[in-house]
């Protein structure tokens, strides 16, 4: 049964969803400016400060940055200051104009409310683009994107690391070989939003900084006054009330907590119950707290109903936001962590305390590559290798590490609550943020635990997998046929957060057929200047 349950999800994968030569149903691309595996591929970014800087520092080791663009030259200064030899620019389309020759690929890493925009203008001029998570704001912006992908025939990649991650492949591989039986519940959480969202009201208008063009950075979202709400840029969220930081609070902008981190924590459930491929049958948010006019609540709980997939059941996906702690769920051993484990000092880890517990701890996990030696640690535990890109060390957590952490008389840091559980009906599951430290639960069940043996193939690291699709190799991890797809279910949620009650969204017809008012919050509007060519879908 479960070698036929294995090859049976196998064999769909193999269809399209996720293929052998890759994570994507993307032929070869070597028609769209292919390169040799030994030459470079030329890399421009639209957004080059914050998560900018970081997607160009995973590039730079073994490609060039030939040309970056920001709205903001203070932000963005040390990232022009590191690339002296790169053009500057403020606006992309600019940029795209007098560069166009130069550039083999772009990073796109600005607020959600442009990434459709500035993606579309790079493919339609055959860039290769890496578009920061969420994707897009808007489902109708996530199908024009996938749609025009495969028109132009680049390579295409969503920042959601977690998708490169060996844990997310493992639980996939786990839930697939039967070990914890039929999933009917997938419990998520964070500790998002770490900026605020709820407000009411706006701050009085204030001066735009000397650095940062307000309309450009505006786009294609209706002009407004700029405030930085009176506080200096000392503050911790950066010292605006809009930019740099905080747009992803405000429906104009961003997705919320959701968006936020959804890609990240429901990527390993995505992969491993097929929901990109399974029906919605409905959304509805269930519970929120510190509602607003014009930013997304402070808090929420959002249930997604899913249809039943080949001979796995009808499913309920449960996301909380907001959160000081792990939630509590019934079934759940009493003292067993959930999602990130907590963490010795010293032993890395964001925040102090999302990294790897127990570096070197006795008893490594059994049937896991690499033992138990860690390297140095970056978010959820991953490790940071050159580039400054994270990618998973690929190990679980045995029983006994957790008896070495109980018993340490060093004081534990434990992480801000994020992560998923499945729940089965023959046990339990549980991921850390990026789909890492995937381990059964009771963590005991871990002791003589024997990881199946693998199915599908291992990413060599987010960003150079992108590289190497842009070099004519298999498709990304997370290519827009992957992306958009579980971006749709996702932002259905969004939308949820806006509207009482459940919807119900026939994908067919790309409509919430039950609710006038939510069916138009599937496409964008856009202001005079910042539209795209649409591509028939």
């Amino acid at each position: 049964m479960a070698v036929t349950r294995r090859h049976f999800f196998y064999g769909s994968l193999l269809a399209g969803a996720v293929p052998a030569m890759g994570f994507g149903s993307t032929p070869s691309l070597k028609a769209a400016g292919y390169k040799s595996p030994n030459e470079k591929v030329n890399f421009a970014a639209i957004g080059s400060g914050g998560q900018g800087a970081s997607n160009i520092s995973a590039a730079a080791p073994t490609e060039n940055i030939v040309a970056l663009c920001d709205v903001d030259d203070k932000r963005a200064a040390a990232t022009f200051t590191r690339f002296e030899k790169a053009t500057k620019y403020k606006d992309f389309r600019q940029m795209l104009d007098k560069e166009g020759k130069n550039i083999d690929a772009v990073i796109v890493a600005i607020p959600d409310h442009m990434h459709a925009t500035a993606a579309m203008w790079c493919m339609e001029r055959g860039k290769h683009v890496y578009v920061q998570k969420p994707l897009v704001r808007t489902i109708w912006e996530a199908r024009q994107l996938r749609e025009a992908a495969t028109k132009y025939g680049v390579a295409t990649q969503m920042g959601n690391q977690g998708y490169s991650n060996e844990g997310t492949r493992q639980c996939a591989e786990m839930v697939w070989n039967g070990d914890i039986g039929n999933v009917s519940e997938v419990h998520a959480w964070s500790d998002r939003p770490m900026w605020p969202q709820g407000l009411t009201e706006i701050p009085k208008e204030d001066p735009v900084p000397s650095t940062l063009d307000w309309d450009l950075w505006l786009g294609m979202a209706d002009k407004r006054p700029f405030t930085a709400n009176g506080k200096t840029e000392a503050d911790r969220n950066g010292g605006f009330f809009y930019q740099p930081f905080n747009w992803r609070g405000f429906y104009d902008f961003g997705c919320g907590a959701l968006g936020d981190m959804a890609c990240h924590i429901l990527g390993a459930p995505n992969m491993a119950l097929h929901l990109s491929n399974r029906k919605v049958v409905s959304v509805e948010c269930i519970k929120k707290e510190g509602v607003s006019p014009f930013m997304f609540p402070k808090g929420s709980v959002i249930r997604y109903d899913f249809a039943a997939y080949g001979d796995m059941p009808a499913l309920k996906v449960f996301w909380y936001d907001g959160l000081k702690e792990n939630p509590k769920i019934p079934g759940v051993p009493d003292g067993e962590w959930l999602g990130d484990p907590p963490s010795i000092p010293g032993a890395g880890g964001r925040g102090g305390g999302r990294g790897m517990a127990a570096a070197g701890a006795p008893g490594a996990a059994q049937g896991a590559p690499g033992g138990g030696r860690m390297g140095m640690m970056g978010p959820g535990g991953m490790m940071r290798p050159a580039g400054n890109e994270f990618h998973s060390p690929g190990r679980v957590f045995s029983s006994e590490e957790f008896d070495a952490l109980k018993a340490s008389t060093t004081p534990l840091r434990f992480p801000m609550p994020d992560g998923s559980l499945f729940i089965g009906d023959k046990g339990m599951l549980t991921t850390g943020t990026y789909g890492d430290v995937t381990r059964l639960i009771p963590v005991e069940k871990m002791k003589d635990y024997r990881m199946p043996a693998p199915l599908l193939t291992r990413s060599p690291g987010h960003m150079r997998d992108f590289i190497r699709a842009c070099k004519g190799g298999d498709p990304a991890c997370s290519n827009f046929n992957v992306a958009a797809p579980f971006v749709e279910w996702m932002l259905l949620g969004v939308i949820a957060l806006r509207h009482e009650g459940k919807l119900e969204y026939d994908p067919e017809k790309m409509r919430i057929t039950n609710n006038v008012e939510a069916n138009k919050l599937l496409k964008p509007n856009f202001r005079k200047g910042w539209e795209f060519h649409t591509v028939k879908a």
